[in-house]
């Protein structure tokens, strides 16, 4: 995805805020427009509320894109991907956070603090960031997906 004119959320607990605040300042040195939702210190708070944050803005359009980070970016993944429209997945590394663009049209990424160095982090970040959705087989299959988020809506 072509970095003119994006804008991306970015959104942590205390366990994920020093790799989302890496993260932030690496979008922002390839010409991103960073959104920063917080948090922006390590006193406890509460996941959902990053996690659904990021989320909104997503669904609304107020940003293009989302990255989550929590402790193992799991919990924050699950808060985002309660919100209608979002499309949030978990990555590891390079490999998966490619997938989750290509195959899922993933909207939002999560990652966690506690699981991966900052060096893979970055390069999964850019692996998404660099991917675009491939259509065709996963059309339907992400349809369905939206479908599920307004089951209960």
């Amino acid at each position: 995805m072509s970095a003119a004119a994006l804008r991306i959320a970015v959104g942590a607990d205390h366990a994920g805020v020093d790799l989302k605040d890496m993260l932030a300042a690496h979008l922002a040195g390839r010409g991103i427009d960073v959104v920063d939702l917080g948090t922006h210190g390590h006193d406890r708070v509460d996941y959902p509320d990053f996690g659904a944050a990021v989320g909104r803005a997503v669904a609304s359009g107020d940003v293009d894109l989302g990255v989550c980070v929590c402790g193992s970016g799991i919990g924050i993944a699950i808060a985002a991907n309660k919100v209608r429209g979002i499309r949030a997945a978990t990555v590891h590394d390079q490999t998966s956070a490619r997938l989750a663009r290509e195959h899922n049209d993933a909207n939002v990424i999560c990652l966690g603090q506690r699981l991966l160095g900052e060096e893979v982090a970055r390069d999964a970040l850019d692996a998404w960031l660099d991917s675009e959705f491939q259509g065709g087989r996963h059309t339907g299959r992400v349809a369905k997906l939206d479908e599920l988020g307004a089951e209960l809506c």
